[in-house]
């Protein structure tokens, strides 16, 4: 594994019963890249991300982060949107993201509202997250997930319920975070956001996965 190769899939395979659902994936990720993943729902996109980040355990073959084999420890220093995010309705975003945070950190409240304004919410309103659009929502996910300034963004379907200018103005955030260093995996069924912003296209089907890109 060369020293810009920050994720390394080996040979993985997944099953659930008697379902195969990843079928010997291969993959290597480098810094400073955008990895897009294209496929149908239920194609295995969602679960290879799964894996990639300890979610889940594969049956057969390897994953490693940063050298270290995904199983034995769960994905570090990555932020991660997978599904919808749990927060809790009757909290605001600014105190859900406060709490999560401090799991690992000291409080730090101008980091939060940093990351915040960066996704066009306000850190100071009282809304409550049941109150929070679908759109909101999303913004608030990917706040979540760039708030530890994290080298490694997995993320499934992010643009999911933000309308055109949001859309626009995330694409130019992750390009902007790919310009820094970080390493990006993107799944998204929306064509222009995998042509805006993919170095590498993989397409999955039926568990396997091909670069098409």
């Amino acid at each position: 594994m060369t020293d810009d190769v920050v994720i390394q899939v080996n040979n993985v395979s997944k099953k659930f019963k008697s379902q195969v659902v990843l079928k010997d994936i291969t993959l290597q990720c480098r810094t400073g890249r955008i990895y897009g993943f294209v496929g149908y729902n239920g194609s295995g996109k969602t679960v290879l991300f799964k894996c990639i980040c300890g979610l889940l355990y594969v049956d057969a073959g390897e994953i490693r982060v940063n050298g270290e084999k995904i199983g034995r420890e769960m994905i570090k220093n990555a932020g991660i949107i997978i599904e919808e995010p749990a927060f809790l309705g009757n909290e605001s975003g600014r105190k859900n993201l406060e709490l999560l945070y401090m799991l690992r950190h000291k409080r730090d409240k101008k980091r939060i509202a940093d990351v915040m304004q960066m996704l066009g919410l306000n850190s100071e309103s009282k809304k409550t997250v049941r109150q929070y659009s679908l759109g909101m929502r999303q913004r608030l996910a990917l706040a979540q997930a760039l708030m530890e300034d994290p080298d490694i963004l997995i993320l499934d379907e992010p643009m999911n319920g933000l309308d055109r200018d949001g859309v626009n103005e995330i694409r130019q955030l992750l390009l902007k975070l790919k310009e820094q260093g970080k390493t990006i995996l993107l799944a998204s069924h929306n064509k222009e956001d995998i042509e805006v912003l993919c170095d590498e296209v993989f397409e999955m089907e039926h568990g396997k996965l091909q670069q098409i890109r």
